[in-house]
């Protein structure tokens, strides 16, 4: 892109930001606010709305409907779709529940119970994984594409491997680690396993943190944020050093130029 192109589209898009702040200006309190996050679905559903706790990340396209209750520090990733429509679904601290996941209850069954679903603390649900109506203790890992089914429990520190089906009832027991489809014992966690259990929910509470402050940005924040990555691509990384030049870290602007370089 040229100088000139790159300068033109600059200056058309902060006319069109112009206008928009002074349409909103005119419209006072009824003006509608943009928002980078306009594809988050987080809605009530038969009088029954999302409870989330202090610090919970919903990604933008993630879907969270109905009798749902998120605590503290838990994160859901973009695609995951939890849905409390026919019954209740509580997800602990720290927990996170990672891209593309489904959690979701049951009304009807084979069994003809009524079954919510109930995730604990500390646990860490692999991409594309599938939660039906069953109960999940703290400190578990959940694999990649598993499935749990309508009333089966997972106890606390215990692994249900990746792409497991785990049928409906199964008691999967504290420190073991369950495989294959549908699932059975493989073996028993051993002592570095159980560490990582508990530190993985961590490490994903801790990302969770970065990837809301990145999603709650304003349209001015990214643009600046663009503008310092083509900056930076464009402009060799010592070059200012060795000019004797400090730039402002957020605008760019030069701030100070050394008395001799």
């Amino acid at each position: 892109m040229s100088v000139l192109t790159r300068a033109t589209a600059g200056l058309l898009r902060g006319l069109g930001r112009a206008l928009d702040g002074l349409g909103s200006a005119v419209q006072g309190s009824g003006a509608y606010k943009e928002t980078l996050n306009k594809a988050q679905s987080v809605q009530a559903f038969a009088g029954k709305r999302p409870q989330l706790a202090d610090s919970v990340f919903v990604a933008p396209n993630a879907s969270v409907v109905g009798d749902v209750k998120i605590g503290s520090g838990a994160s859901i990733w973009y695609g995951a779709v939890v849905r409390g429509d026919v019954n209740s679904v509580v997800i602990g601290d720290r927990t996170n529940v990672q891209d593309n996941v489904l959690v979701h209850v049951a009304k009807h069954n084979m069994a003809g119970k009524a079954l919510p679903t109930q995730i604990g603390s500390n646990v860490t649900i692999g991409p594309g994984a599938t939660i039906h109506a069953a109960t999940i203790e703290d400190c578990v890992v959940v694999g990649m594409g598993a499935v749990i089914m309508d009333g089966a429990k997972v106890e606390s520190k215990s692994v249900v491997a990746a792409g497991a089906l785990v049928p409906p009832g199964t008691v999967i027991p504290s420190g073991q680690v369950w495989a294959g489809s549908p699932a059975k014992f493989l073996r028993n966690l051993i002592e570095d396993e159980v560490q990582f259990v508990s530190a993985a929910a961590d490490s994903y509470s801790q990302l969770a943190l970065l990837h809301a402050e990145e999603n709650a940005k304003s349209f001015e924040e990214v643009e600046a944020d663009k503008a310092r990555r083509a900056d930076r691509i464009s402009r060799d990384p010592d070059y200012d050093e060795q000019q004797g030049v400090a730039r402002d870290y957020v605008t760019r602007e030069i701030v100070k130029v050394a008395d001799s370089t």
